[in-house]
């Protein structure tokens, strides 16, 4: 039973899905169903938060010496993830009133704080286990059943799944977690990520006042050639979403913020461009020809900027003309201001630009203020 939903990208429809939590609440229902009616259901259907109801089909359950037992396969639509297509299963039996939700092999562990759940709770988030429990209680309330039931959240191949998600990197242990807000996992979405980059950002400030921020792996491997990485200093990735970073920085307790990146991301931040990803923004040319002519570039030299098909290859230009350090320091100051534009005085933040090629690019006044405290804390 496909999920036929859909919406329209350009000219792609793109098919929702819908998110472990879903097919927890879902397998909970029917093997709720099967407990108290000794009926296996053909299907169960919810209605998730974002109004969209969700109905599959039941093929898989059972029942045991405690209980019964039903499962819902995940179905992520057209924003596949290592959890589609995964058995999440859902065990229950008697107990005398209330219900309780736990999560089993292949449910992960929270063992970090900081989480959504506490330390050594099972990493069911409180959005999916309020859906599991309201259809948990619809259940009962059909059948007229007034006792309590006991609910296991369990993936059988959950543990193999979390291996390729950051749970380990956010103290999630032996298992993949339970998510979803919406109960939908809209096609091609992004905050997924930005919200894994706010878990560990929350995380990471209750450990220090102080953060190298990064996009990528470049940049990883900048900061341990420079030495950066033994300042006692946490790093974070933020892969394009530096804006979202920034903002969620701003509501933690954080005191100063290093910014490392190569000058590809970085020139774009010159000019205000705060998701660094190509299909939002480009314009590297422009921020250089621009900066460039500021600095007395002439119309030969701008042209050639606008014409180069990366950000070394601009650099060579500016070296050829005799004007790389002015037009390099012209837009980490650009820089700088943007950054500070948008923390508000929140934090401190400077800026460490560099290359593949031509390594450390320069470092903006506050990059050079922040690095001192730090080195002389050591």
């Amino acid at each position: 039973m496909t999920f036929e939903y859909y919406h329209r990208s350009g000219t792609k429809l793109l098919r929702y899905g819908y998110t472990t939590g879903t097919c927890a609440a879902l397998a909970a229902a029917a093997a709720t169903r099967l407990l108290l009616s000794g009926k296996a259901p053909e299907a169960e259907e919810l209605m998730t938060g974002k109004g969209i109801p969700v109905r599959v089909e039941i093929e898989v359950f059972g029942t045991d010496e405690t209980g019964a037992w039903a499962s819902v396969y995940k179905d992520a639509g057209d924003d596949s993830d290592v959890t589609d297509g995964l058995e999440i299963r859902a065990h229950v039996s008697h107990r005398e009133e209330g219900i309780t939700i736990d999560g089993g092999k292949g449910i992960g562990r929270v063992t970090k704080p900081g989480l959504n759940q506490p330390v050594g709770n099972a990493a069911i988030n409180s959005g999916p286990r309020e859906q599991i429990r309201a259809a948990v209680e619809t259940v009962c309330s059909e059948l007229r059943y007034e006792g309590g039931i006991d609910v296991l959240i369990t993936a059988p191949e959950g543990e193999k799944a979390a291996e390729k998600t950051f749970n380990a990197k956010l103290g999630i242990e032996g298992g993949i977690s339970i998510l979803g807000t919406s109960g939908i996992v809209e096609p091609m979405s992004e905050q997924a990520l930005v919200d894994t980059i706010e878990i560990e950002l929350k995380q990471t400030a209750l450990e220090s006042d102080r953060l190298i921020i990064t996009p990528g792996n470049y940049g990883e491997d900048f900061i341990a050639e420079r030495g950066l990485d033994q300042m006692d200093v946490p790093i974070q990735k933020f892969s394009n979403f530096l804006g979202e970073t920034l903002d969620i920085l701003s509501g933690l307790d954080v005191r100063e913020v290093l910014l490392v990146a190569h000058v590809g991301k970085l020139s774009k931040v010159a000019a205000g461009i705060m998701n660094t990803h190509s299909k939002y923004a480009d314009g590297r040319n422009e921020i250089f020809c621009a900066h460039a002519a500021i600095c007395g570039a002439d119309t030969e030299t701008c042209r050639k900027l606008m014409d180069a098909a990366t950000t070394d290859a601009c650099i060579e230009i500016l070296e050829e003309a005799g004007i790389r350090e002015q037009v390099l320091e012209s837009i980490l100051h650009a820089v700088q201001q943007k950054l500070e534009h948008r923390v508000k005085g929140k934090y401190d933040i400077g800026a460490v630009m560099f290359s593949n090629v031509y390594g450390l690019l320069g470092t903006t006044e506050e990059a050079d203020i922040i690095l001192s405290k730090w080195e002389e804390d050591k």
